[in-house]
């Protein structure tokens, strides 16, 4: 669970110094969504609020559980020392127990990033979240979404599928949401502690199903809720990669505050390696937070389907 920043630290005058993605990049995502070829990859900032950051679990847990380190705000680290003490599953039953009751956010507020992403004709969504927000925002919507999970450990390897029964093929009407990182309903499934992070990135070679990989290589990724500071996203960053660089006809987005620790006179030089940083990857990057960015998307993607008459 990657932490997200508190928007409310960046101010609108920080913000409007940052460089933004250009109407073509605008005209190429808002295209690439009518035809279906665009899937979400949604992150803790999609999440924030109703639910806490990860930091904040983190040291909930390690104050009430006596954790003896120094990095007491690093959720995978408690996890860790909380699953050796405990037991391997403990950790991923206080998150359960923590998201029982929390939530959903108001899907029919239209910036809501789970209801917007809802609005849009979209056969796929992937997440690394817990929660089951998008699943809801979508039924929220009169849609009938499937789950699935990524089988990173032998205990969920065998459970059945829905991507193994003939007659599902995701669709606008019928969509996946695929939870990468596991899903509060099957708690065997979460990703949490260190070893968790670990064995998925070892195990995550044929984990995947085809129709997800597909999402990947033959579509354009939006990034929503994540931040490249956290190193649990770039570790995961860095295995769908691979995938991205096969869709050469697609460029990808993703939303990114700026990290609040550049030295004071060097944010242009930071700006600039990030920016080629992700230029390299085909990703053009909407510098802001994600309620900005889902306000400009929702009033650009309400202006063209009212143009085209739909």
């Amino acid at each position: 669970m990657a932490d997200e920043p508190d928007e409310a630290r960046s101010s609108g005058a920080a913000d409007e110094l940052l460089p933004e993605i250009t109407k073509a990049d605008w005209d190429d995502l808002l295209a690439n969504i009518r035809a279906g070829a665009c899937t979400p990859f949604i992150g803790a900032g999609a999440s924030i609020p109703p639910l806490p950051l990860g930091s904040q679990l983190a040291q909930e847990w390690a104050e009430a559980y006596e954790y003896p380190l120094a990095d007491g705000r690093d959720l995978a680290r408690v996890a860790q020392y909380l699953s050796v003490q405990k037991s391997p599953m403990f950790p991923k039953t206080l998150i359960v127990s923590r998201f029982q009751g929390l939530g959903p956010p108001d899907f029919q507020n239209p910036v809501e990033p789970h209801g917007l992403l809802a609005d849009l004709p979209l056969p796929v969504y992937i997440t690394t979240n817990y929660d089951d927000f998008m699943m809801r925002a979508l039924k929220n919507r009169g849609k009938d979404p499937q789950r699935e999970v990524c089988r990173w450990n032998r205990e969920i390897q065998r459970l059945p599928s829905v991507l193994n029964e003939p007659s599902y093929q995701p669709s606008v009407e019928q969509p996946l949401v695929f939870h990468l990182h596991g899903h509060t309903q099957l708690p065997r499934s979460i990703v949490l502690s260190e070893d968790d992070y670990i064995d998925f990135l070892m195990n995550l070679k044929g984990a995947i199903p085809p129709r997800v990989e597909g999402a990947f290589s033959d579509a354009s990724v939006l990034f929503l809720g994540y931040r490249l500071a956290d190193v649990n996203f770039r570790l995961l960053f860095r295995t769908v990669v691979h995938y991205m660089e096969m869709a050469t006809s697609y460029g990808h987005v993703s939303v990114q505050l700026l990290p609040e620790d550049i030295p004071k006179g060097k944010r242009q030089q930071a700006l600039d390696y990030l920016n080629n940083y992700y230029e390299k990857l085909r990703i053009h990057v909407y510098w802001g937070s994600c309620q900005k960015f889902t306000s400009e998307l929702r009033n650009r993607w309400d202006a063209r389907s009212a143009g085209a008459g739909v």
